[in-house]
């Protein structure tokens, strides 16, 4: 049985977690992270260095790294439907997947920390003001690409989508000033009405 550690509260555990239900395969979960802990456990560590979450463990294979646990579920259990076959299509999937890590997650951290992980008192509006407007310039990206296209990448639902589902969840919900993205937002409307992505991103926010 494939196992997942990892909190299901964490957006790079959700992707994994979306993954495994679009494809309907069946696994095991174990709460590692977060308040859960056991993440800087030698035993963990063994598994995957890094001490970050999510792990996947299948047999004698254990892989680390959200977007790789992805691109791999979709390669073996999914081919040419979450994951072309074609190598110019898989290629621009795994570009938008390496830009979500890159520039899109690195611009989400200093608006969804301090606005629901630290207490009122603890924030900085002009600093989180700010922040919204480079994450705001990373989705203008974004949106261009889905007004020429269905999906991120292409005219299917592919595991292009499924990293940047979560931040786009965060973008969505936060209280904060938003810019008018029409293309992103009825892409997100598509993806909402997914179940696996209703079961395992859209729980709130922590």
């Amino acid at each position: 049985m494939l196992t997942i550690k990892g909190r299901p509260t964490s957006s790079n555990v959700m992707k994994v977690l979306w993954t495994l239900d679009e494809i309907g395969l069946p696994y095991e979960r174990e709460d590692i992270g977060g308040a859960f802990g056991g993440n800087d456990t030698a035993e963990y560590r063994a598994l995957n260095p890094s001490g970050l979450i999510p792990t996947a463990i299948d047999g004698d294979l254990v892989l680390w790294e959200s977007n790789t646990i992805v691109r791999w579920l979709a390669a073996v259990h999914s081919p040419d439907d979450l994951c072309p076959v074609d190598p110019g299509m898989r290629a621009r999937c795994e570009m938008w997947m390496d830009w979500q890590l890159s520039v899109l997650n690195p611009l989400m951290v200093p608006v969804f920390h301090p606005l629901v992980r630290r207490p009122e008192a603890e924030r900085d509006p002009a600093a989180i003001a700010a922040a919204v407007e480079k994450w705001s310039d990373a989705w203008r990206i974004l949106d261009d690409r889905l007004s020429r296209n269905a999906y991120i990448g292409g005219g299917a639902f592919t595991m292009a989508d499924i990293p940047v589902g979560p931040l786009a969840y965060r973008w969505f919900e936060l209280p904060i000033e938003r810019a008018e993205l029409p293309n992103l937002r009825r892409w997100y409307d598509a993806i909402c009405d997914r179940p696996a992505y209703k079961t395992h991103v859209m729980r709130g926010l922590s």
